[in-house]
């Protein structure tokens, strides 16, 4: 098992590149296309509540899940 099982962080820039341009990103591993689902979080009234993009790969089941509102890697 050479092959790492998270992305590195350039993989996942380069995944997070492409959906912020609105595009469908590929799986930098595989080259199948990934699976995205959003993810709201927190109850009513709670301040923490996240909006998130959840990325899958539906043959390696890599992922990466950004929080929408930031653009970040969580």
């Amino acid at each position: 098992m050479s092959d790492a099982a998270q992305y590195t962080r350039e993989e996942q820039a380069a995944v997070r590149a492409i959906v912020a341009a609105g595009g469908t990103p590929d799986c930098p591993r595989c080259s199948v296309a990934m699976t995205l689902r959003h993810i709201g979080g927190g109850s009513f009234g709670l301040g923490y509540a996240r909006q998130r993009e959840w990325l899958i790969c539906p043959t390696c089941h890599r992922s990466a899940l950004f929080d929408i509102k930031r653009g970040t890697r969580n």
